[in-house]
């Protein structure tokens, strides 16, 4: 008779689960929520980069899509000195934000990420959903930030989950080019399927339902700069993804004396829901010194 042996990873994601589980009373996880830790692999070390199998439904992805179509505009950059957010050749998809809870579909998807990245929901943005058509892609950049407007909020941003929503024909994979192999991954006999722009690093090609987790900061909090990455040019078809950036605090905290916390343009909430709290803080957050036009709408109170 054979035996099979339990990874120390499953184990601790399984106890861990049932820890959270109990003390919150019940021992049944809604379905949209439960994660299989035999579907993640590890990629990296350095950093810490995970990839996990049929994340997402197919269900899930055309959903994302399809509440995402007719809100896109041109993606944008956060200001290095600033923080003001401004359109830049070194990303050159488009997007929008998807806020939290907007119908039951994607309160599922928020729970699964918080699940699986055993972080709470409230320190995490909405969900960025980006389309890259070919030649379109994401010059190398780090996810946690330089400036002090974004990183009043929420402090850095710790963890990134990348969830592809197609298939890609060729190109669009995201790659790390200072990342460092475990030392007992397997390498593939071949990198014909690899774009040029891949194979300059450890990659992750786009496969529909699957999710890349990894982290920007060391447990120690400080940057980790092997979380260098870039979105390689889509070169056949067209690339769908979905971004959830989780920061170390909550990012629905209440940063401002309740007297700042105020609207000053009838436009606001539209705009909170296309994702400018997070493309336009200058503009919609502001700063102690210099409070931004649409506080309330950003949930700063």
């Amino acid at each position: 008779m054979s035996t099979t042996s339990v990874s120390p990873y499953l184990l601790f994601v399984l106890l861990i689960s049932f820890l959270i589980h109990k003390s919150s009373g019940s021992f049944l996880a809604p379905p949209s929520s439960i994660i299989n830790p035999s579907k993640v692999k590890q990629i990296s070390w350095k950093p810490r980069a995970f990839v996990y199998e049929g994340f997402l439904t197919d269900l899930e992805c055309d959903h994302l899509i399809s509440l995402a179509k007719s809100e896109l505009k041109r993606s944008a950059v956060a200001d290095n000195l600033s923080g003001e957010s401004k359109l830049s050749e070194v990303r050159t998809s488009s997007g929008m934000f998807i806020s939290k809870g907007k119908d039951a579909i994607i309160a599922g998807i928020e729970d699964k990420i918080s699940t699986w990245s055993f972080l709470p929901k409230e320190n995490g943005e909405d969900i960025q959903v980006l389309r890259y058509e070919p030649g379109q892609k994401y010059d190398p950049h780090y996810d946690y930030f330089s400036d002090k407007v974004n990183i009043a909020r929420g402090g850095h941003r710790i963890v990134t989950v990348l969830m592809y929503l197609s298939d890609v024909a060729k190109g669009g994979e995201t790659v790390f080019p200072n990342a460092e192999e475990p030392p007992h991954r397997r390498i593939p006999a071949t990198h014909d399927d690899l774009s040029e722009c891949a194979k300059r690093g450890i990659a992750v090609k786009p496969r529909k339902g699957d999710a890349l987790l990894f982290f920007s900061l060391h447990p120690t909090a400080v940057p980790d700069t092997n979380s260098l990455h870039s979105g390689c040019p889509v070169i056949e078809g067209e690339k769908w993804s979905a971004t959830k950036w989780i920061h170390v605090d909550s990012f629905e905290k209440n940063v401002e004396a309740a007297g700042n916390c105020t609207d000053l343009n009838v436009s606001c909430d539209r705009w909170a829901a296309l994702g400018e709290c997070t493309n336009n803080p200058e503009y919609m957050v502001g700063t102690a010194e210099l409070p931004g036009y649409c506080r309330r709408s950003c949930k700063l109170c």
